[in-house]
């Protein structure tokens, strides 16, 4: 599975985005919190992805932070919530606001988001609440760097669930793999993460 893109940006309009990678081109959404910060066509672009695969389909969706990484990631594992609307979710509200709307259940901020109804808000708090610990704003900034512990953690928790290993055994897997590890690079955290899943 793609779990990082880093090329030229051939062409960019709101929620999607081609990247030129050696000549080919992956067409990718974003959400508008990715999309203001990305350049001018022509310029270079990096972006986590989270490759999502259906019967008909395979999907690329790109990030700029882990943390919009993540957070689309737990979006889409809550029940009826498919990509299209966990990007309409961090479209409508900055990644930081979002976190502090779920731990402070503020159904109304999450109400106001385009698309999102009173049902999918009470869901969102109700399966996200708990399950925010990692992902508060003042770790965002740490998260951004690929060298910390908690962007590797992200993109190795990413690439698991992208192999199809269910996500709470897959957290259990990375967190000890790291503690093992913390100075390890993805391809050996991910090994060792491996590992554990197949005791």
């Amino acid at each position: 599975m793609i779990a990082y893109l880093r090329g030229r940006l051939s062409a960019k309009q709101p929620n999607r985005i081609v990247i030129d990678v050696n000549g080919v081109g992956y067409d990718v959404s974003v959400p508008l919190s990715t999309f203001y910060g990305l350049g001018d066509e022509g310029s270079d672009v990096a972006l986590r992805i989270h490759t999502h695969v259906r019967e008909d389909a395979l999907a690329l969706y790109g990030f700029a932070t882990a943390l919009e990484l993540v957070l689309f990631e737990r979006l889409i594992g809550i029940s009826g919530i498919g990509p299209k609307l966990a990007l309409a979710v961090m479209s409508g509200i900055e990644p930081d606001e979002l976190v502090r709307a779920i731990e402070h259940s503020d159904i109304a901020r999450l109400t106001a988001i385009p698309g999102v109804g009173k049902k999918t808000s009470e869901r969102i708090v109700v399966e996200l609440k708990d399950r925010l610990p990692r992902l508060r704003p003042e770790t965002a900034a740490a998260a951004g760097d690929a060298n910390e512990p908690s962007a590797l953690r992200d993109d190795v928790l990413s690439a698991l669930v992208n192999l199809g290993y269910h996500r709470p055994l897959s957290e259990k897997a990375v967190d000890a793999a790291v503690k093992a590890m913390p100075d390890g690079s993805f391809e050996r955290t991910l090994k060792h993460a491996l590992r554990e899943l197949a005791r």
